[in-house]
């Protein structure tokens, strides 16, 4: 007698032994138990998941002498036919190879005739995704309104391809994948009836490369039991990993665990051993993959048996390892070996791409928690405002390395200062910095010690006096008691020109907030003091409209904009060249589109309307062609200057700042971007929609 596979032998003939599909057995016996049976049916799922073998049992149960039972008994005729496929009134078709319109209208001329014996005429479509268009064109109208003694079980493994309106006339059963776990079980009863002894963990070797389908499971283990050859002889997990060309769970589990302690040498033997016993390492690497995600799920679950689909065995070994590892460093294995394993599954050399990336993963640098940089941050600050006199921290400067020693010890709050030793008449505190008066060249800042009793915080910093050119931000300590807080910046005074912003402290016992910056006063111009005057017969820079003028331009355009925003957007392109009751000017270059834009009717109307409400009468609205290089500026232009020199005063205080210097030195980082206040946001996104 020829030997018939275990896929055969052992191929469930009840919903009983139907492995891994409850959901469906389930809601088919209790449908045969309520008489509420369908006329057509859709078995979906991947390869070797119990979908013809299901649509068997479904018609066996409608058709056993016994029934309709969701038990049939085995051992009527009908029963016995189905199972060996020789039913008359059961049949199974092939549907890639049964596929026209033809076909159909064959199988539909028999449906109007009884069955010879069995209850019902049942039909078995595998693979119906094959059908074409016209064959199911033609099985609509039967599909939807069979007779009453016929039904249909199509199954296929891409319902992606059937048609909606054949979906609409059938109940859709989804089969999933088995479990290792399920699968596992169900070679464990194969093997006791056949008689071989076996070690679970070739078991799981099986179960893990079978990837949810059964019946490669049972394709797998009838190609190692051939393996085994002699009766007596068992099953082993290095034995089956030979023959399928896997890696044995211990091998992976070992090279995890290299991986982990960061022995990169220990990994690069794992991969050599792997590749001279032939194991395909692309396969290697999945599996491996799988595993490193196995790590990561039992270090972040208190119990993970739900989660993992392993045998005790290797689930205790996992813990372990699990266990010897921080959840955020297995994290980052797994990110980066998910990140290259295309590389290594794609790659023309494997074994490499395999070796390289373990390489890199073994050799990562720790990670620092985010506390701990926290931690180091309140360090460097107290070292810089506490009793060592404001500078850098020791052994930071100019390597960008983190601090060694010196530091609060623990449980003192971050951010408090040591206890210094007083001095013999003032209060004990920072430094403070005094900047350079009567002219004097600024250079580096001066350091004295607080006056007058002044409370001890953060330095605080005054402007440059007297015409004094700055260069850099010059510094003096807190007057006359004042509550020392964030410093408060102020700008240039009396006309000095400054290329970075200028600082004042507190005065007169002021609380101080945040940091305010103001605009140059007192028609400075706030440009870096390194840039020259313009050389003779260089064209002068353009220029601006009287304030009074000015801003009268600017109440208009608010009082336009109330009322059509587009309009007040094109006027702050304009350029002003008169404006009072009698009426308004402006320029725009010749053939602007802008300009064109204000001159529609309905636009000068507006602006007309605009400036009667601000002025009164009747005022005129006038357009007149600007020439080329004229001078004139529009309020557009204006503003962006503005905007651009207070955020480059800005970036270049937040530079200078002695915090984030040292900031920027000990860790290593860098200055990307400054952002200013909400008003000034406002203005920045206004003009880059403009």
């Amino acid at each position: 007698m020829s030997y018939v596979v275990l896929a055969r032998k052992y191929r469930p003939q009840s919903f009983e032994d139907l492995v891994g599909q409850g959901h469906v057995s389930t809601t088919l016996e209790n449908a045969i138990a309520k008489n509420r049976v369908a006329h057509a049916f859709l078995f979906t799922g991947v390869r070797g998941v119990g979908k013809t073998t299901s649509a068997r049992i479904l018609a066996k149960s409608l058709n056993c002498v016994k029934g309709p039972t969701s038990k049939p008994c085995q051992e009527c005729a009908p029963c016995k036919e189905i199972t060996v496929g020789s039913d008359v009134d059961v049949q199974e078709i092939d549907g890639a190879s049964y596929t026209g319109v033809d076909d159909v209208r064959k199988l539909q001329e028999s449906l109007p005739y009884r069955p010879s014996r069995d209850r019902f005429k049942i039909f078995i479509v595998d693979e119906v995704h094959m059908l074409s268009n016209n064959a199911w064109n033609a099985f609509l109208k039967t599909l939807e309104e069979p007779p009453p003694h016929v039904k249909f079980i199509f199954a296929t493994t891409e319902v992606h391809k059937i048609p909606v309106t054949i979906l609409s006339r059938c109940q859709r059963y989804d089969f999933k994948l088995i479990s290792a776990l399920s699968i596992t079980a169900r070679l464990r009863f194969v093997l006791d009836r056949e008689g071989v002894g076996y070690e679970d963990a070739a078991l799981s070797i099986i179960a893990r490369e079978a990837a949810g389908s059964m019946r490669d499971a049972m394709s797998l283990l009838d190609q190692v039991l051939a393996w085994v050859g002699v009766d007596g002889d068992k099953l082993t997990a290095e034995g089956v990993a030979r023959v399928l060309g896997v890696a044995d769970r211990s091998v992976l589990h070992g090279l995890a665990a290299a991986l982990v302690d960061g022995d990169a040498e220990a990994c690069l033997r794992t991969v050599s051993d792997l590749a001279h016993q032939g194991y395909d390492l692309p396969h290697v690497a999945r599996d491996f993959l799988a595993h490193l995600r196995d790590l990561v799920v039992a270090k972040v679950s208190a119990d993970p048996t739900g989660l993992l689909d392993l045998a005790d065995s290797e689930l205790a070994d996992v813990k372990s390892l699990a266990a010897r590892a921080d959840a955020d460093d297995l994290a980052r294995l797994h990110q980066g070996f998910s990140r290259s394993y295309d590389d290594v599954t794609r790659s023309g050399q494997p074994r490499a791409a395999l070796e390289m990336t373990l390489v890199r993963l073994a050799r990562r640098p720790p990670l620092m928690p985010v506390d701990e940089l926290l931690r180091r941050i309140g360090e460097m600050e107290r070292r810089l405002l506490g009793s060592g006199g404001g500078g850098a921290p020791s052994g930071s400067a100019g390597h960008g390395r983190p601090m060694q020693g010196g530091g609060t010890p623990p449980g003192q709050r971050r951010g408090a200062s040591a206890d210094p030793s007083p001095g013999p008449s003032a209060a004990n505190g920072p430094p403070a910095f005094s900047a350079p008066q009567n002219g004097a060249a600024n250079g580096p800042p001066t350091f004295s010690a607080p006056q007058n009793g002044a409370a001890s915080g953060p330095p605080t910093f005054s402007a440059p006096q007297n015409g004094a050119v700055s260069g850099r931000p010059s510094f003096s300590a807190p007057q006359n008691g004042a509550a020392s807080g964030p410093p408060a910046f102020s700008a240039p005074q009396n006309g000095a020109v400054s290329g970075r912003p200028s600082f004042s402290a507190p005065q007169n016992g002021a609380a101080s907030g945040r940091p305010s910056f103001s605009a140059p006063q007192n028609g400075a111009v706030n440009r870096p003091s390194t840039v020259p005057p313009p050389a003779e017969g260089a064209s002068r820079a353009p220029s601006a409209p009287n304030p009074a003028d000015l801003a009268a331009f600017r109440a208009v355009i608010e009082l336009v904009r109330a009322k059509r925003a587009p309009l007040a957007s094109v006027l702050e392109h304009a350029a002003l060249l008169r404006i009072g009751p009698d009426g308004i000017v402006l320029g725009f270059e010749a053939d602007s589109f802008l300009g064109r834009q204000a001159q529609e009717p309905i636009a000068k109307e507006a602006i007309r309307a605009a400036l009667a409400a601000h002025y009164g009468g009747n005022p005129d609205v006038t357009f007149e062609t600007l020439r080329p290089q004229s001078g004139a500026v529009t309020v557009a232009q204006i503003d962006g200057a503005g905007l651009r020199a207070r955020l480059d005063n800005a970036r270049r205080a937040i530079a200078d700042h002695p915090l984030v210097t040292a900031a920027i030195e000990l860790l290593g980082a860098e200055l990307r971007d400054v952002r200013l206040g909400h008003e000034d946001a406002a203005a920045a996104e206004r003009m880059s929609t403009r």
